[in-house]
């Protein structure tokens, strides 16, 4: 079987602090809501409008989410930076002869600008999946690995039956992402393409 591995995105393969909280910030300016986006970027990783829901009344929250996500391709994409090691861990699964693949709660047509700018190139992207929805994806493209920076990574893995690899560079640190679940905790992707090789390695004995 061909190895799969799938990726999440925010603080995971992408470092969207930047572009997310001047787009809140674009947000509050425009409606004339109040929102802490200092707050709001320590918590990134469920679906936006669990966040929304923070700041406006339940009934405004679908069409605030539609407003931000149509200010967010003119103010996040180029001010969002990749995570060290991103392309060096999509290179190694490639490398290992792999497909990847990005599972994200981020809206998928932003999510895709995110990856073209940074000129980075999975298989295939899916989004507006968060948490035990991740797995749906992760199922159907038969990942078997499936990397991400949050608890909801790991339980979307777990749901899945893909190993589960968290990285401590989002808002869930080492010991929450193992108590969650994680089978495997990396500082950062920059150790993920030596834990490959060893992971290949294992699987092959």
């Amino acid at each position: 079987m061909t190895l799969t591995v799938g990726f999440d995105l925010d603080m995971t393969l992408i470092d969207s602090r930047p572009g997310i909280r001047a787009c809140y910030l674009a947000l509050s300016e425009r409606t004339g809501t109040y929102i802490d986006a200092d707050l709001a970027v320590t918590r990134l990783g469920p679906p936006l409008v669990e966040e929304l829901v923070n700041w406006f009344p339940a009934d405004e929250v679908a069409a605030m989410a539609d407003l931000y996500r149509e200010m967010y391709p003119v103010i996040a994409i180029t001010t969002t930076p990749a995570m060290d090691g991103a392309r060096e861990a999509i290179a190694a699964v490639r490398a290992a002869g792999g497909r990847t693949m990005v599972v994200t709660a981020k809206y998928e047509p932003n999510a895709k600008l995110h990856l073209a700018h940074l000129g980075i190139e999975p298989d295939v992207v899916v989004g507006d999946l968060w948490a035990e929805q991740k797995a749906e994806a992760l199922s159907e493209y038969g990942a078997g690995v499936y990397v991400g920076d949050h608890v909801g990574d790991v339980r979307g893995a777990r749901t899945a039956g893909a190993l589960s690899v968290a990285v401590a560079t989002g808002p869930c640190p080492a010991d929450e992402l193992r108590a969650a679940g994680a089978d495997v905790v990396l500082d950062d992707l920059s150790a993920f393409p030596a834990w490959l090789d060893g992971y290949r390695e294992a699987s092959r004995a």
